[in-house]
């Protein structure tokens, strides 16, 4: 049996690693493409970068194509030869031949989690950051005119961007007390810098602000002008307006600046959540219902993906058996199995929305439709 897997695997690699190169090149040349037209004079290495930052995440969504057209072409392929026929006469299962592909079907699925969970979170902030900074030079111009959260309890609005200095413009700064709601400090400030985690600002004013004391003045009464005095100290219990407008005030923020970048520079965020994030709003106290919930579909989508690879041997392996005759038919098949697989997927993780009290129906619908159709197929065949 040990000399059977070794040819079953040989005969299983090549369709692997050329479904991952191809499937990589092409979904790589797209993303060239669309970006193309902003990439005009960029030096050919930091393209190379830019593409190379994005290889992780792309192979947790080009895994599932290879491991079907690896499973179609290998066990057409065998199957057309007779060579199965010759095994199953000599008392060996299709079960026994097959567990090679399921083998690898596993550690791909393994090796995929590990990327979707540890690799691929890095690597997109990274890919953000270096496109919006190094590439396109717009720095952070695209947030001009918008309100970010940047962790902290702090959120950020800016009027423009000078893309030639790196400076904000226009700046203002909220920053909100946990423990008190209706009580908050808002900076404002001529200019400001934003490099890692670090908020620098200059020609700054800052004033705390006591909502909750706010509603009192209308009771003081306006003839009482020490008591209205120390009404509006209530109100205002902190202005700080610095006598030197070169003078910096430095904020530290949750959300450094490439992961700013790469949450709202774009109209779609990048997916920057790793195990450590996901499993902290999961299990950490004081985090929002919407954000534990969000984390959970999260987390078994970034699970749930990379199970697809062992799900999906047993599901293309009954179509290889009967259809898998020739390369381009083999082709065609892995493409429609690989298809429809992320169509269901994609309509279990609306599925997924739609059910916020249990996500995990929706997220591991298609692997369950798939995996059960695999095995009553490979009964009958």
């Amino acid at each position: 049996m040990t000399r059977l897997s070794r040819y079953v695997t040989a005969e299983l690699i090549p369709p692997l690693l050329a479904g991952t190169l191809l499937f990589t090149a092409i979904l790589s040349f797209g993303y060239f493409f669309i970006s193309s037209q902003w990439l005009s004079g960029v030096p050919v290495g930091l393209i190379g970068r830019w593409i190379g930052y994005q290889v992780p995440d792309t192979l947790v969504k080009v895994f599932p194509m290879a491991v079907v057209l690896m499973t179609v072409v290998a066990f057409g392929r065998m199957s057309t030869e007779r060579e199965l026929v010759a095994v199953q006469s000599g008392g060996v299962g299709l079960g026994r031949v097959a567990r090679p592909a399921l083998l690898l079907g596993l550690l791909i699925a393994a090796l995929s989690a590990f990327l979707s969970l540890w690799i691929a979170p890095k690597a997109n902030v990274e890919t953000r950051g270096l496109y919006w900074d190094v590439l396109t030079g717009a720095g952070l111009s695209q947030l001009s005119g918008k309100t970010v959260d940047l962790g902290n309890n702090l959120s950020l609005y800016m009027q423009g961007y000078d893309t030639k200095t790196g400076q904000m413009q226009g700046v203002r700064v909220e920053k909100w007390q946990a423990d008190a709601p209706k009580r908050g400090t808002v900076i404002f400030a001529d200019a400001g810098t934003f490099k890692d985690n670090l908020l620098s600002l200059t020609g700054y004013s800052a004033y705390t602000v006591n909502y909750e004391a706010a509603g009192e003045l209308s009771k003081v009464p306006e003839t009482d002008a020490a008591a209205f005095r120390g009404a509006v100290q209530k109100v205002f219990p902190s202005v700080i307006v610095p006598e030197k407008t070169t003078d910096a005030l430095n904020l530290d923020t949750g959300l450094s600046r490439k992961e700013t970048l790469a949450k709202y520079a774009d109209a779609i965020g990048a997916d920057a959540e790793g195990w450590p994030e996901l499993i902290t709003k999961l299990t950490a106290p004081g985090v929002k219902q919407a954000e534990r919930q969000a984390a959970r579909l999260n987390l078994n989508r970034k699970l749930a993906l990379p199970f697809a690879n062992l799900v999906l041997v047993l599901a293309a392996l009954p179509f290889a058996l009967r259809f898998g005759r020739t390369l381009g038919v083999s082709l065609g098949i892995a493409l429609i199995i690989a298809v429809a697989y992320y169509l269901l997927f994609s309509v279990g993780l609306t599925v997924a929305s739609a059910l916020p009290a249990l996500p995990e129906v929706g997220v591991w619908l298609a692997n369950i439709v798939f995996g059960v159709a695999g095995l009553w197929l490979l009964r009958r065949a």
